[in-house]
C-alpha cells in the first residue's frame, strides 16, 4: 500500500501518549499462556503493573511498538496478532463497544467504530465505505517506518478483533467475503483460514476486508435508538477532550522539531500558549506525558531520521539533534536502543527493521 509522506521536521506524533493500551493488556494475557512475562518489557518503556490497571492510562506508538516487537520475538509466534485480536471482547472497547451494540445495523456499528476509533485504543487507521458494489473495511498503518514485524502484528490484530467482535455483536455466522493483507503470506496460513473462513490474499496493495452485503444491512440484535443516541453524545465529549490533548501534543512536538538544534525552554512554550507554566504542566500530565518526554521523543525521531543519511557524521547528527557533543548522542542512542549510533545506522542500512529496544 502507498506510504503516507513522512514529515521533514522529524516528528510523527509517535512519541505522544494518546492510545488506550487495550492491545497491550490482551497481549500480556496471551504471552502469559506461552510462559512469557512481559512485565520487564513494559517496565523498560515506563509502564508498571499499577499504571496498566489505570483506566486513564494512555501510551504512545513508541511504547506500544517496542513491547509488541519484543513479545513477537519472545514467543516466536508469527500469528501472535491473530491470537490477541481473537481474545478480545466488546467490553475492551468500553463505551464505543456499547454504542456499536446499540447501533441499528452492522454497517452503522462499523461506521461508528471508524468514527470514534481514537477512543478505542486502535493502533491502525480505520476507514470503511463502498468500493463499487462492495462494502470494504480498511486498516492502514499509522507510520510507514514501523518495524515490519510490528506492522504485521497490528494488521493481524486489527482484522482478527473486528471479525471476532463482529461475530459476538451481530452473530456467529458472520464471515467476510474476502480479506486481503499487504504483507507477504506467512509460512502457515492455516490460522488465517480457521479464523476468517473466507478467500484470503497476501501481498495486496492495501489491507482490506470485504463485508458481504447480506450482513451489511442486517439489524443488530441489541439495537436501541435511544441508547445509541445518548451513548454517541458521551463519545463526542470524549472525542473533543482527546482532540484537545492531541492538538496540544502535536503543536508542542512541531514547535520543538522546528527549533532544533535549540530546544525552547518550558517557560517559552508556556508563553507561546498564553498559559502559566503550572497550567501547561498540568495539561501535559492529563495527557500522560511531560515536556521533557516530548523533547526526548522529538530528538529520538530526529536522530533516527538523520542516521538514515549515510553522508552525515556523528558530530553533525549530534549538532542537528541538539546534543552538546557525540558522547551525549551515544548515551542517548544507547538508552533508547541499547546500541551505538553506528550500529543503529547499520541496522537501518541492512533493512533489519532498525532499532530494537533494550
Amino acid at each position: 500500500m502507498p506510504d503516507p509522506p513522512r514529515p521533514e521536521n522529524g516528528t510523527t506524533r509517535s512519541t505522544s501518549a494518546t492510545i488506550s493500551p487495550n492491545i497491550l493488556r490482551y497481549l500480556s494475557r496471551i504471552t502469559g499462556e506461552y510462559g512469557v512475562d512481559l512485565r520487564p518489557e513494559l517496565s523498560a518503556v515506563g509502564l508498571t503493573e499499577t499504571l496498566m490497571r489505570s483506566a486513564a492510562l494512555r501510551v504512545s506508538y513508541r511504547q506500544g511498538s517496542a513491547v509488541i516487537r519484543r513479545a513477537v520475538e519472545l514467543t516466536g509466534d508469527e500469528n501472535l496478532g491473530l491470537r490477541v485480536g481473537a481474545a478480545q471482547h466488546l467490553t475492551a472497547w468500553g463505551l464505543l463497544g456499547f454504542a456499536m451494540l446499540a447501533g441499528d445495523t452492522l454497517q452503522v456499528a462499523i461506521e461508528t467504530g471508524v468514527r470514534f476509533q481514537n477512543v478505542s485504543g486502535a493502533m491502525t487507521v480505520w476507514s470503511a465505505g463502498r468500493e463499487g458494489a462492495d462494502y470494504v473495511v480498511r486498516a492502514d498503518l499509522p507510520d510507514p517506518v514501523l518495524d515490519p514485524g510490528v506492522g504485521v502484528f497490528l494488521v493481524e490484530e486489527a482484522f482478527s478483533s473486528v471479525v471476532t467482535l463482529g461475530r459476538l455483536a451481530a452473530g456467529g455466522g458472520l464471515t467476510p467475503q474476502e480479506v486481503a493483507f499487504a504483507f507477504p503470506a506467512p509460512r502457515d496460513v492455516g490460522p488465517f483460514r480457521d479464523l476468517f473462513r473466507c478467500r484470503l490474499s497476501f501481498g495486496a496493495d492495501r489491507n482490506r476486508m470485504v463485508v458481504p452485503q447480506t450482513w451489511v444491512n442486517r439489524p443488530m440484535p441489541g439495537r436501541d435508538p435511544t441508547t445509541y443516541a445518548s451513548t454517541l453524545d458521551l463519545l463526542e465529549a470524549q472525542m473533543a477532550s482527546r482532540r484537545r490533548q492531541q492538538d496540544l501534543l502535536e503543536v508542542l512536538e512541531i514547535s520543538v522539531a522546528q527549533c532544533l538544534p535549540v530546544v525552547p525552554s518550558f517557560a517559552e512554550q508556556a508563553r507561546r500558549h498564553a498559559s502559566s507554566e503550572r497550567t501547561l504542566r498540568r495539561r501535559l500530565a492529563d495527557c500522560g506525558t511531560s515536556y521533557e518526554a516530548i523533547v526526548e521523543g522529538v530528538r529520538r525521531e530526529r536522530v533516527e531520521h538523520l542516521l538514515r543519511r549515510p553522508h552525515l557524521t556523528l558530530r553533525e547528527v549530534a549538532r542537528q539533534a541538539g546534543f552538546s557533543d557525540e558522547r551525549a548522542l551515544r548515551r542517548a542512542v544507547h538508552r533508547w536502543h541499547g546500541m551505538a549510533p553506528l550500529q543503529l545506522r547499520e541496522g537501518f542500512r541492512s533493512g533489519e527493521g532498525g532499532p530494537r529496544p533494550t
